[in-house]
């Protein structure tokens, strides 16, 4: 049996404001440990057993490639990277995923996982995913429900029915409905009845069965999805789907497409009958969080005597069930409780721990205002690197831009303003107008306004520099691209 791991990796994560941006989500950020939450959910799989294991594949907008394969190749998991030119939700993601899978013949067990959450217990979940693909191996389709604790009003519901009589040793259950995010009363009655798991997103099945699926259930989204995938292309790693067609493609999610109407159907034919796939549900408890807001991470970090969270440059002083993240300056929190404390080189947010599904709100407040800080970070990685805005004020710019080994810019011109590099550290390879120069260490050079110019770096080692802009707009759509190796 070959397992295919599948990482979703569509959401914008705007209740981590202002760590989580539009450009720069929460599944490219290292919350939890180490890793990343999207390096954390591809290494989660590493020892399932019992199961040939594929490389990932990580559908993602096409936004972020670059970032996700650098995170790829930094855990040495190269995989398949499928883009979306726009988001269109889990649904078809899923099913560009699925045709995918099957490109080569092949008829994988697709493990379905969000990019974005966190799971503690890594022991546990691959039990029970070892459970699932045999399950799934049988044509069913299976999600994974969270052992509910506390009546968590923030998670949708999976109402498990009788035990899978085909598997019980699996301890997998029959689907009786799924249920949408309840009131507090409504989930302390879930939680009382004992039957109800929180829907965890996670889910198993046949490559096939889920073309199969959709078919039955949502043909518009399986023929959109097929036919932007049949005249796309392959471009160096990653897979490219036909853009006009993918954007007229439906959006839904796993659940409203397929799930629920699979669940419906199966009730009402008595558990039998129905042209569509059997499903099943999985209790787990590892350890899940989908680390919705800032409450949500604080639950799953480590905390101190007093319940405190710190991170960064923190300095604390009688705080009691605090959050406080420092990114780049020293944060102090004195005589405080239950606040969340977030702080980065161009924000800062303070919120009661109580109200950090609220964040989502600023976000929409800064989108209305056209501010930026929303959508990017003061520092914006690139594929050939990143760069920091350290200064701004009229007419000049100040970045901080630092290129890797074999990283090239692409040939350019600027319309309304003049670039002065300064090397700081390594070589740079310049391209002004029809010369071609380097600039070591200690050294600059200028380039004028409207000059065809290109940045690279020969070296072995990373060039850093310092850029210094100046002009009558200084925006970041004032480049015109001649050459790109980025494809840009």
């Amino acid at each position: 049996m070959l397992i295919q791991p599948v990482v979703l990796s569509g959401g914008s994560g705007t209740r981590l404001w202002p760590l989580s941006r539009e450009k720069y989500p929460k599944q490219l950020l290292s919350l939890v440990g180490d890793d990343s939450l999207l390096q954390a959910t591809v290494r989660r799989t590493d020892g399932i057993t019992g199961a040939e294991l594929a490389a990932p594949m990580v559908v993602c907008n096409e936004e972020y490639r670059f970032v996700i394969a650098e995170q790829l190749r930094l855990m040495d998991k190269p995989g398949t990277i499928v883009l979306e030119p726009v988001g269109r939700n889990t649904a078809p993601a899923l099913t560009l995923a699925a045709l995918a899978a099957m490109r080569d013949g092949a008829d994988p067990v697709l493990l379905v996982m969000p990019a974005d959450h966190v799971i503690t217990d890594g022991v546990a979940f691959r039990a029970a995913v070892t459970q699932g693909a045999g399950l799934a191996a049988q044509g069913l389709v299976v999600t994974f429900g969270i052992t509910a604790d506390t009546p968590e009003t923030g998670y949708g519901y999976i109402q498990a029915g009788d035990p899978l009589a085909t598997a019980p040793e699996t301890g997998a259950r029959k689907i009786a409905r799924f249920v949408e995010k309840p009131d507090l009363q409504t989930a302390q009655a879930y939680l009382a009845q004992g039957s109800y798991l929180w829907n965890s997103g996670l889910f198993m099945m046949q490559a096939s069965v889920w073309l199969s699926a959709i078919g039955s259930c949502r043909p518009d989204i399986l023929a959109a999805c097929n036919t932007a995938w049949d005249r796309g292309r392959r471009d160096g790693e990653f897979m490219r789907v036909d853009k006009a067609l993918f954007t007229g493609c439906p959006s839904d999610s796993i659940d409203y497409a397929v799930m629920e109407r699979i669940a419906a159907a199966q009730q009402s034919a008595g558990g039998s009958g129905s042209m569509l796939p059997p499903t099943a549900v999985i209790p787990l408890r590892a350890g899940w969080s989908d680390v919705g807001a800032w409450d949500a991470l604080w639950q799953v970090l480590a905390k101190d005597g007093s319940g405190n969270v710190a991170q960064g440059d923190v300095l604390l002083q009688d705080c009691r069930n605090t959050l406080a993240l420092s990114d780049s300056r020293l944060v102090a929190c004195v005589g405080v409780s239950d606040l969340v404390v977030v702080e980065t080189p161009d924000a800062i947010l303070v919120a009661h721990k109580d109200r950090t599904q609220d964040v989502k709100k600023i976000v929409d407040m800064l989108k209305q205002l056209g501010r930026t800080e929303g959508q990017i970070h003061r520092k914006v990685f690139r594929p050939w690197g990143w760069y920091d805005g350290v200064d701004a004020g009229t007419r000049f710019q100040v970045k901080r831009i630092v290129v890797k080994p074999g990283g090239t810019l692409s040939l350019q011109m600027h319309h309304h303003r003049a670039e002065h590099w300064i090397v700081v550290s390594g070589t740079a390879k310049v391209t002004r107008g029809e010369e071609t120069f380097l600039v070591s260490e200690n050294e600059s050079t200028f380039i004028p306004l409207g000059t065809r110019h290109r940045l690279e770096n020969p070296g072995r080692v990373a060039l850093e520099m310092i850029e210094v802009q100046s002009g009558s707009y200084l925006g970041e759509d004032d480049i015109v691209r001649f050459e790109d190796v980025y494809g840009r």
